[in-house]
């Protein structure tokens, strides 16, 4: 264990060296929350029902958890440009922990939605957006989308450690884009069609978007909705758990075998 505690704080300072030399990526992936933000919640905001400002509040939870969905996208994007250029088989030469180099690649991306998430809030707060909750309530809020963040970015690096090309990658982490769309997010699920409502709200979108909602103050828990929305904080913890019980042993596992598939 200390073993790896080590590998992956090396592994975890080369990721944040790395993000830290392409500061226009950085700057583009966080300022895409805010500029939605702004979009959704005054243009989208004046053609739906309800009234601007609480639109924006029922949004910014929706907008958080689609960023930290996110995570599939910039996590493949990275493990297959690092596959791709050789970088992995160089790391596999090397004498340490084969989980420490993707453990280092989550962590790092934590450490980044961490810190981007503070800018986008501020905005929230400018535009109308209010916790209403405690302040016990918003850190579990927080603390939950960190961990779906986490256990997302393991699904991600997983799927850009089997692609292992980053053209490749970029073009199939575009694709999450339709996650959010499929869910709560945006609008309320309880006017769509049964069938569609219905995958929706299995969506895991849907069941963080619900806990932070609740948590946050912005909008009670709806009724007659499945299961992991009905108990959102449950749903939310028991998808993390699932995510991350299925595809960070695949990640370690795929980064471990990937010499002996290269030959």
């Amino acid at each position: 264990m200390s073993t790896l505690a080590y590998d992956g704080g090396a592994m975890l300072g080369r990721q944040l060296r790395r993000i830290r030399n392409n500061p226009g990526l950085l700057i583009l992936t966080q300022t895409m929350p805010i500029t939605m933000l702004l979009f959704f919640g005054y243009v989208f905001g004046s053609a739906l029902a309800m009234p601007g400002a609480e639109y924006r509040s029922f949004l910014v939870p929706g907008l958080l958890v689609a960023t930290a969905a996110n995570g599939i996208m910039t996590g493949m994007f990275q493990a297959a440009q690092d596959t791709h250029r050789g970088v992995m088989d160089r790391f596999r030469t090397l004498p340490m922990s084969r989980a420490a180099v993707p453990l280092g690649q989550a962590a790092a991306d934590l450490v980044v939605t961490a810190a981007g998430t503070v800018p986008f809030l501020l905005v929230g707060l400018a535009v109308g957006w209010r916790i209403e909750g405690s302040a016990y309530e918003a850190a579990g809020a927080l603390g939950l989308l960190l961990l779906f963040r986490f256990a997302t970015t393991w699904v991600g690096i997983f799927l850009g450690l089997l692609t292992r090309n980053e053209e490749a990658a970029g073009q199939l982490g575009g694709a999450t884009f339709v996650l959010p769309l499929l869910s709560n997010a945006y609008i309320p699920t309880d006017g769509l069609p049964g069938w569609l409502r219905t995958l929706a709200e299995w969506n895991p979108i849907s069941a963080l978007t619900t806990a932070l909602r609740d948590l946050f103050g912005n909008a009670p828990v709806p009724d007659g909705a499945a299961w992991p929305v009905a108990h959102p904080i449950a749903g939310s913890l028991a998808w993390c758990a699932v995510l991350l019980a299925v595809f960070a042993p695949l990640a370690v596992g795929r980064y471990a075998r990937g010499a002996l598939n290269n030959g």
